[in-house]
């Protein structure tokens, strides 16, 4: 007997894939972000190896090392863990102290969750209203880490400058200013994160990193090769900011602007 062949389905499923080649295809607006953001590429990884300019992303190493710290915290509370403290130090170290919880879910959200929060500030990074909603995201995050934090002078200087750094670009331009700031945050997240993980864990071993501790204590795999999967799994995360970023804001910069200017608007300078 002859197989039917059924237009319909295969009429939809063409369009299902049109759908997705549009939604994946970069407009104007967001090429130019996707410049943008190679461009920063290239300067946080200029300034990381001039030892007389690093000092000027210095601030935003130590905020993604905040972000690592946070990760674990959050993961603890999501796993039942009580959270004592927070601490980061000026040598871009950072520690978090927590008692219960499950140490396979907290030990690896560290690397993997400020890769996670990054990729998502890219994505964002994209529109500038997204940028306004996650700048508020992470204004929820700061007080939960001040709390957990309250000891470390470190920690609330750090926030107290990039809530103030923010505060100033959301009255840049209306808003707009914005989520470059939030892009490159995100970017500085991500292939600081990216590093650590390769420096700690593959590159070099590092017995109290988190791949050494994790390895220890489950003995399954050596701490490289769980440096490497979570590698994997930050690049995933990388790669989907960006693929969100594309796929969920189309708007021009012309639309973006009038956007902003109806929701949670500021005076423009």
């Amino acid at each position: 007997m002859p197989a039917v062949i059924d237009s319909t389905a295969i009429a939809h499923d063409l369009a299902r894939r049109v759908d997705v080649k549009t939604a994946l295809t970069p407009n104007d607006t967001q090429r130019t972000t996707l410049i943008i953001a190679g461009v920063y590429v290239i300067v946080i990884g200029l300034l990381w190896h001039i030892p007389f300019l690093s000092w000027i992303i210095y601030p935003f190493k130590l905020l993604t090392v905040g972000f690592h710290e946070m990760s674990h915290a959050f993961a603890g509370v999501l796993t039942c863990a009580k959270i004592h403290s927070i601490e980061l130090d000026p040598d871009e170290g950072g520690a978090t102290r927590m008692s219960g919880g499950l140490s396979f879910i907290t030990l690896p959200a560290g690397y993997t969750g400020s890769c996670f929060i990054g990729a998502c500030l890219i994505a964002c990074g994209f529109d500038t209203s997204a940028s306004k909603v996650a700048c508020l995201v992470l204004a929820a995050f700061f007080l939960f880490t001040l709390w957990w934090a309250r000891r470390n002078w470190l920690t609330w200087a750090l926030i107290a400058g990039m809530t103030g750094l923010i505060v100033l670009f959301w009255f840049v331009a209306g808003g707009i200013a914005l989520r470059y700031l939030v892009l490159f945050i995100g970017v500085m997240n991500c292939m600081y994160a990216l590093w650590d993980i390769v420096d700690d864990t593959i590159a070099r071993k590092v017995n109290t990193s988190d791949a050494a501790v994790f390895a220890k204590q489950f003995g399954c795999c050596p701490a490289q090769v769980w440096g490497v999967i979570w590698l994997l799994i930050s690049f995933v995360y990388f790669g989907l900011g960006i693929l969100v970023g594309i796929a969920a804001f189309k708007d021009t910069n012309a639309e973006q602007k009038a956007a902003s200017e109806h929701f949670l608007p500021v005076p423009t300078f």
